[in-house]
């Protein structure tokens, strides 16, 4: 079956594909499946999709300290022309775990999970010139 799927998609038989190909053909799920199955579990779903979205944009942000050096990411963060973005970026950040662990208030992780997702948006643009 797969050589006739190689085929059929043009693909020579000879070719090899590399391992996150694999992986991809191997699976059913696609990538926005598999984050927002977190909200479908009973019980603890909602705080397992938050926790997991939080760390997930920590380490978009951890990211770009190793491409730049955590000190030349800090001093960008913190200029003034995206001093507001970061603020209310690392505050979202902050009230979404907190909603989760100290609060136990399920609607309100996702609400802050929303105003997280613009805020990094947010944050993510004023990096581009002339977009703010």
């Amino acid at each position: 079956m797969d050589k006739l799927r190689r085929v059929l998609n043009g693909r020579d038989e000879n070719e090899e594909q590399g391992l996150t190909a694999q992986i991809l053909d191997g699976t059913t799920l696609s990538f926005g499946t598999r984050g927002t199955a977190f909200l479908f579990l009973p019980k603890a779903g909602i705080k397992l999709f938050a926790v997991f979205y939080t760390f997930g944009n920590i380490a978009a942000l951890s990211s770009t300290c190793f491409l730049m050096g955590p000190l030349k990411q800090l001093k960008r963060m913190f200029e003034p022309t995206r001093l507001i973005a970061t603020i209310s970026m690392l505050l979202f950040l902050v009230l979404t775990l907190c909603a989760v662990f100290w609060w136990n208030k399920k609607g309100l992780a996702i609400i802050f999970c929303i105003l997280q997702f613009l805020a990094m948006t947010w944050y993510s643009i004023s990096f581009i010139p002339f977009a703010r």
